[in-house]
């Protein structure tokens, strides 16, 4: 969502290294903790995946994979990382169905589906919990007349409701313009499921909503309107912080306090998924997903998200040792 959908970028050993692949000549670029970085090359991983670690999936999970990539290209590692922003869903696919990438990456756990897509190609997936972040309800500054919703008025916010007047007569009668990250986006999952009890067709079914996988399509047109919403990782909100409000939940304001006790409804946990298989096969994901767990709480806030609590990290280092041993 963050990058062209079907996107890699090539973490070189240095930053005047050439990647060898085929490039495309419209260069794209991505956001990192810094702001907008340089051109970044498209790329085919298909060349060269045996000397790559392939991480693809949730569009969340993408600018912390990015930093920890970029760190570990400092600490000195001097091979090829690709990663794709392809969502939650579109990265199990990956993972999963075809077993093109070694690290799939999770805004919410795999489901039971997926698992049997794994299942099937001899994959076991191992979850690794890396931080936590707060799904936030965000409207363009020029919104002044919504502060808190409930998870309640919320539903009918993506739901039923025509008019911000239908959800609360104190609000503009004027029609709501619903944004949403895509169907494939972990965030549209988490999204659904906390708000809709999994239902999915009460918010499909609403008016004025579109999808996109693009989160820059999302904040543009928050600011192009006062009546548009949209919902998206608390970190793109940081980015874009000066021209966007968060909406209060249930009269709890995202944080990492919040977040971490919970008080925050639509806190999420984020993960890092790989196999024993594929970690012994390619070593250099073993010790890649090693280092991410070791060195993340270093890092994560400058991303814009929650560390994971010391338990939890030692708990996925312990199931990162036992597979790399046993």
């Amino acid at each position: 969502m963050r990058t062209l959908s079907l996107f890699f970028w090539c973490v070189l050993l240095l930053a005047s290294t050439a990647c060898g692949w085929q490039a495309s000549p419209n260069p794209a670029t991505i956001r990192n903790e810094d702001g907008i970085s340089g051109p970044v090359q498209v790329t085919d991983v298909a060349n060269d995946p045996a000397n790559t670690i392939i991480m693809a999936g949730s569009s969340t999970v993408f600018p912390l994979a990015v930093h920890m990539a970029r760190a570990y290209q400092s600490s000195g590692y001097g091979g090829k990382i690709a990663i794709d922003s392809v969502g939650s869903g579109g990265g199990f696919k990956m993972f999963c169905d075809s077993a093109e990438t070694d690290i799939a990456n999770a805004s919410r756990e795999i489901k039971a589906g997926e698992l049997q897509s794994c299942a099937a190609l001899g994959r076991s997936p191992l979850a690794f919990l890396v931080g936590t972040d707060a799904l936030v309800i965000t409207v363009s500054k020029a919104n002044t007349f919504v502060d808190d919703v409930t998870l309640e008025e919320l539903a009918l916010i993506y739901g039923d409701a025509e008019t911000w007047a239908d959800v609360n007569p104190d609000w503009p009668a004027e029609p709501i313009i619903r944004f949403s990250p895509g169907r494939s986006s972990g965030t549209f999952d988490f999204f659904v499921e906390n708000v809709f009890d999994k239902d999915d067709q009460r918010m499909l079914a609403s008016s004025n909503l579109q999808l996109s996988e693009d989160d820059d399509v999302l904040v543009a047109a928050l600011k192009a309107s006062p009546y548009a919403i949209s919902f998206f990782g608390y970190a793109y909100y940081l980015e874009n912080r000066d021209a966007l409000r968060v909406i209060d939940i249930n009269g709890v304001t995202p944080t990492r306090l919040t977040a971490e006790d919970g008080s925050y409804p639509l806190a999420r946990p984020l993960y890092i998924y790989s196999d024993a298989n594929v970690m012994r096969d390619k070593p250099d994901v073993g010790r890649f997903v090693q280092f991410f767990l070791n060195r993340v709480n270093d890092h994560i806030e400058e991303v814009g998200y929650f560390p994971a609590s010391d338990d939890a990290l030692n708990e996925a280092r312990n199931v990162l040792n036992e597979a790399l041993t046993n």
